[in-house]
């Protein structure tokens, strides 16, 4: 099981509140022979955590939550949405040279294809690396719809998916990145406008920022 690692008197004061619950600072204070501006910082955490809830004039009440039930639940409130950045895009009648130009000069690992501005397919870096070897064709003249991985076997995310969600798909279909998209219906025909992405990249740096606080 994984635990978030509190201080020594932050542990002591969970279970002083555990088994005295509810019991003010003052009280939490005068069982450790502390001040209580000296506990106030880790009440804070404490509570900001979801380990303590405090009721005005009541004092402080054990809430039975695990760290581990914090970091998921907040984990799962962060949304696609707030992570996502932007993606490189390209028409699939754009050539296989002008493709490879574009994932570079934007330093991505798939390029996203549209076709009248919407999700058509995806272009891969092992996409593009089988046509360059396999040399007989003139990048110039093929067009990157050609080699790209057509709807409907795009995997997608949406801005209202938890960032879980997301990780999830990315680890069960083997992908580095997602398109973000909204639905729209035209002619009866279900259409993804592409909103943004989310890859392995934004996952991990937000996992970063979460432990630079």
């Amino acid at each position: 099981m994984i635990n978030i690692p509190f201080t020594d008197r932050q542990q002591n004061i969970i279970n002083i509140v555990r088994t005295s619950q509810p019991i003010t600072s003052e009280h939490i204070a005068e069982r450790l022979d502390l001040t209580r501006a000296t506990l106030r910082p880790d009440l804070a955490i404490l509570t900001m955590s979801g380990i303590l809830e405090a009721k005005p004039k009541v004092g402080y009440y054990y809430t039975g939550r695990s760290s581990l039930n914090v970091v998921s639940e907040y984990l799962n409130s962060v949304k696609v949405s707030e992570i996502k950045s932007m993606p490189a895009i390209v028409e699939e009648n754009t050539s296989v040279y002008d493709a490879v130009v574009t994932l570079f000069l934007e330093d991505v690992g798939t390029i996203f294809i549209t076709s009248g501005g919407y999700l058509a397919g995806a272009v891969s870096r092992k996409d593009f690396l089988k046509v360059a070897i396999g040399g007989s064709s003139d990048l110039n003249k093929v067009p990157v719809g050609v080699i790209m991985t057509r709807m409907p076997n795009i995997i997608v995310t949406r801005d209202e998916e938890s960032i879980v969600d997301a990780a999830r798909k990315i680890i069960l279909h083997e992908v580095d990145s997602m398109p973000v998209v909204e639905t729209l219906n035209e002619n009866g025909r279900e259409l993804f406008r592409i909103t943004g992405k989310v890859s392995k990249t934004n996952i991990a740096r937000f996992f970063v920022q979460i432990s630079n606080g």
